[in-house]
C-alpha cells in the first residue's frame, strides 16, 4: 500500500478538522478506513504542526481553543490575553480577523492561519491576467514600477484588484520563481539589468573653463525649484565620442533634447544649445546649469545671444545637477551606450523627450512634465 501523499495528508486534516467522519474521508480519498483512522489517531487526533509553527511567537491550536473557551464564558480580550501570556492586541487581532466574538471558531481561525502561511505564496501578477497586460504594457513604454503601481491608482480608482506595488512588479522581473511577467521585460527598465546592485562612478573633469560662475553663486530660488526657468544640461556619449545635448527643467522635470551631428566641440554645442533655447519662451530659460566639460567654453557667448545665466557645478560633483544625472539614466534606455548618436536626427530626439514628458512623476504629485510645464505656460 503506498503511502499517503502531503496533499492526501493536508485533505485528511482539513475534512477531519471540518466534522466530517473517518470513513466518509476514506471514501473521498478512495483509501482503506484503517489507513485513515491510523494517520489521525498516530498523531493524537490533533494535526501535526510543522516545525515552524512551534514558534512561541505564534498562537497554537490549543491557545485558539482556549480563546474560543474565554469568548463563550463571555472574558474580556485582556483577561484571555493575560491568561494566555500574550499581548492583549494578539488576541485582538486573532479574533477581530475570525469573524468576531460570536463567530470565533478555533479550528477554522487555526486552518486559517495555516492557509496564510504557506509559501511560497503565488504572484498577484500571475493569477490577475489583466492586471498583468496592463503592466506590461506600460514595461514595454519603459514605465517605472513605481510609475505604473501609483497610475494604477489613478487610472482604476474603484477596482482593487487593480492594485499592484511596485516591489511585487521587481520581484516578478528578478526573482527567479516569480516569473508572472514576462522575463525580457526586465530589459525595459531604466537600468538594463535583471538584477539589483549599485553602479556609478565620477565623472572626471574634462578641463579648465575661463569667466566660470560657480553653482555657489547660483540664486536660493533656483536651488529651491521655487520657480520655472531654471535648467540642467550635459552631453549624453555614445559611440566614437559622438554625443547629444540633454536638458531638463528643475521646476517640471520637462526634457529637451539636440543633435550635434557637427561633433560636440564648443562652437558646435553653443550654437545648438542656442537654437533649442529659441523653442520656449523667453520666460522660461533663466539659467543653465552645467558641468565643467569643455564643450561649454564658449558659455559666455551663449550667454549674450540667448541671455540665459550659466552656472558650473563643482568638479566631480554630478549630484549638484541630479535631476538631469537622473534624466540621462532614463535616456539610456532610449539610447544605450554604444549608440552612434550622430546618426540620430532631432525627429528621433523629439519622440524619446515626448515619451519622457508624457511619463507620470512621483515627485511631480504624478503629473507628466508636460502638463506641469503647462502650468507655467498659461
Amino acid at each position: 500500500m503506498r503511502r499517503l501523499s502531503e496533499s492526501e495528508k493536508f485533505e485528511i486534516w482539513d475534512r477531519f478538522e471540518a466534522g466530517e467522519s473517518l470513513r466518509s474521508i476514506s471514501r473521498r480519498l478512495g483509501r482503506p478506513p484503517s489507513t485513515i483512522r491510523t494517520h489521525v489517531v498516530t498523531a493524537g487526533f490533533r494535526r501535526p504542526l510543522p516545525a515552524a509553527e512551534w514558534s512561541p511567537q505564534r498562537l497554537s491550536l490549543s491557545e485558539r481553543e482556549e480563546i474560543s473557551r474565554g469568548l463563550a464564558a463571555g472574558e474580556s480580550l485582556r483577561g484571555i490575553a493575560q491568561r494566555l501570556g500574550r499581548a492583549a492586541s494578539t488576541v485582538s487581532r486573532e479574533v477581530a480577523g475570525n469573524g468576531g466574538r460570536s463567530e470565533y471558531r478555533a479550528a477554522v481561525a487555526h486552518r486559517a492561519s495555516r492557509h496564510r502561511a504557506q509559501r511560497p505564496k503565488p504572484a498577484k501578477l500571475a493569477t490577475h491576467q489583466r492586471l498583468q497586460a496592463v503592466v506590461e504594457e506600460k514595461l514595454e513604454l519603459w514605465w517605472s514600477p513605481r510609475q505604473i503601481s501609483r497610475w494604477l491608482v489613478e487610472a482604476y480608482p474603484g477596482d482593487e484588484e487593480m492594485r499592484v506595488s511596485h516591489e511585487t512588479i521587481y520581484q516578478s522581473l528578478f526573482i527567479q520563481g516569480k516569473g508572472a511577467l514576462r522575463k525580457e521585460l526586465w530589459r525595459c527598465l531604466r537600468t538594463g539589468r535583471a538584477t539589483r546592485r549599485p553602479q556609478g562612478r565620477p565623472k572626471s573633469t574634462k578641463g579648465q573653463i575661463r569667466d566660470m560662475v560657480m553653482i555657489s553663486q547660483r540664486p536660493a530660488e533656483v536651488e529651491d525649484r521655487a520657480v520655472p526657468g531654471h535648467w540642467e544640461g550635459d552631453l549624453l556619449m555614445g559611440k566614437r565620442q559622438t554625443a547629444i545635448g540633454t536638458l531638463v527643467e528643475r521646476w517640471s522635470r520637462y526634457v529637451m533634447l539636440f543633435a550635434l551631428p557637427d561633433g560636440n566641440s564648443a562652437e558646435a554645442v553653443r550654437v545648438a544649445l542656442s537654437a533649442t533655447v529659441q523653442r520656449l519662451p523667453e520666460h522660461l530659460w533663466e539659467s543653465l546649469t552645467w558641468d565643467q566639460g569643455k564643450e561649454m567654453a564658449q558659455h559666455v557667448q551663449f550667454s549674450v545671444d540667448t541671455g540665459v545665466e550659466v552656472f558650473f557645478c563643482d568638479p566631480n560633483s554630478p549630484w549638484q545637477r541630479g535631476t538631469n544625472e537622473n534624466t540621462n539614466g532614463l535616456l539610456r534606455q532610449y539610447f544605450p551606450k554604444g549608440t552612434d548618436m550622430s546618426k540620430l536626427t532631432q525627429h528621433d530626439l523629439d519622440q524619446a523627450a515626448y515619451s519622457l514628458n508624457t511619463r507620470p512623476r512621483q515627485t511631480l504629485g504624478w503629473m507628466t512634465p508636460s502638463d506641469k510645464l503647462a502650468e507655467a505656460l498659461q
